[in-house]
């Protein structure tokens, strides 16, 4: 899920932005959240510094009261997340240039010319920035598909570490690289649907084989690639040997 930040320092323009962005999201089913929505950049920072993943970053130039603009903002999220989506909201039509100048490659120049004009360019940078990484992740790979709430999510197979039964009835966690939510569903569905990539290695574990780092036959507890545990049975330990080797 893609993250979305949003600094700017006008308060109704900023709840505006919130409500529009997370309008489109559930309409257009897009896999996004609003992780922070602040007129503070700091905020932003910190955020991203505790959660550090590709975004999407929706920026006011002009801050008022900060010691920081949206540039040298959008240069600092740089070093933290070089990949990510950075849009520039602004009520100033002639500083367009000074991203380039500032190398942010931006992606979009948003002007508040009226509330339109502004949720026109925000709901464009979504299907943009959507059709983006469709094409970076190409047909060729493998996705799970699954409704949360309102919002369908699709996470590549390979990121996911493994699902997990949770005390909710019917409830499956998914353990993903950057990534966790709990859904509707049953552990032996997902063991039919996913087919050899995972193993059910146990009662409340399905695993993605290709994503263990470690095996502690004593403690029979898997580590995975992005460092949590999770349990195997005493008669799966033969077939998990079996696999990883």
């Amino acid at each position: 899920m893609l993250p979305v930040y949003i600094c700017e320092d006008e308060e109704n323009i900023r709840l505006l932005q919130k409500e529009y962005l997370e309008r489109q999201i559930i309409i257009e089913e897009y896999d996004m959240e609003i992780a922070v929505c602040s007129s503070r950049p700091q905020e932003i920072l910190e955020a991203l510094r505790l959660s550090p993943r590709r975004g999407i970053y929706f920026l006011d130039v002009e801050l008022k009261g900060e010691t920081m603009d949206g540039f040298t903002l959008g240069q600092e999220i740089r070093k933290l997340d070089p990949r990510g989506f950075i849009i520039y909201v602004t009520a100033y039509k002639n500083l367009a240039f000074e991203t380039f100048r500032y190398h942010l490659e931006a992606l979009d120049y948003i002007v508040k010319e009226s509330m339109e004009k502004m949720k026109e360019g925000l709901k464009h940078s979504l299907l943009v920035i959507t059709e983006r990484m469709r094409a970076e992740q190409g047909e060729q790979r493998d996705f799970f598909s699954v409704k949360v709430m309102d919002v369908i999510k699709h996470v590549p197979v390979d990121e996911i570490m493994f699902f997990e039964s949770t005390a909710r009835t019917h409830r499956i966690a998914l353990h993903g690289v950057n990534d966790w939510f709990d859904f509707i569903g049953s552990l032996k569905d997902l063991e039919t649907q996913l087919g050899d990539r995972f193993l059910r290695t146990h009662r409340a574990y399905l695993v993605n084989v290709e994503q263990i780092v470690e095996l502690d036959l004593k403690g029979r507890e898997l580590r995975m690639k992005n460092g949590e545990r999770c349990l195997f049975s005493k008669n799966v330990k033969r077939a998990l040997l079996d696999r990883i080797s």
